[in-house]
C-alpha cells in the first residue's frame, strides 16, 4: 500500500511541534465544469518545530499521533 502524500501551505504554527497545513484540491463542477477550489486543514508533526506560517511543505500520513494528527512534515519545499 502506497503512503499517502500531499503538498499544502502552514496556516498555523502557534502549536508546540505542530502545525497546521492547509491543502487545496482543485476539481471541476460535476454539472457546471467551473473549477471548484475546496481547502481541507491537516495538523501534522514538526519535530523540530522549524516550519513557519507560509512556507510550502509536504507532508505525509503517519499512524495517529494525538486525537487529531495523523500526518508528518516530510520536508520544506520552500520558505
Amino acid at each position: 500500500m502506497a503512503v499517502k502524500e500531499r503538498v499544502g501551505l502552514v496556516v498555523s504554527d502557534k502549536m508546540q511541534k505542530t502545525v497546521v497545513v492547509a491543502v487545496e484540491n482543485r476539481a471541476p463542477h460535476s454539472k457546471y465544469g467551473k473549477i471548484m477550489v475546496k481547502t481541507r486543514r491537516y495538523k501534522a508533526h514538526d519535530e523540530e518545530n522549524s516550519c513557519r506560517v507560509g512556507d510550502r511543505v509536504r507532508i505525509q500520513e503517519t499512524r495517529p499521533l494525538s486525537k487529531t494528527k495523523r500526518w508528518q512534515i516530510k520536508e520544506v519545499l520552500t520558505r
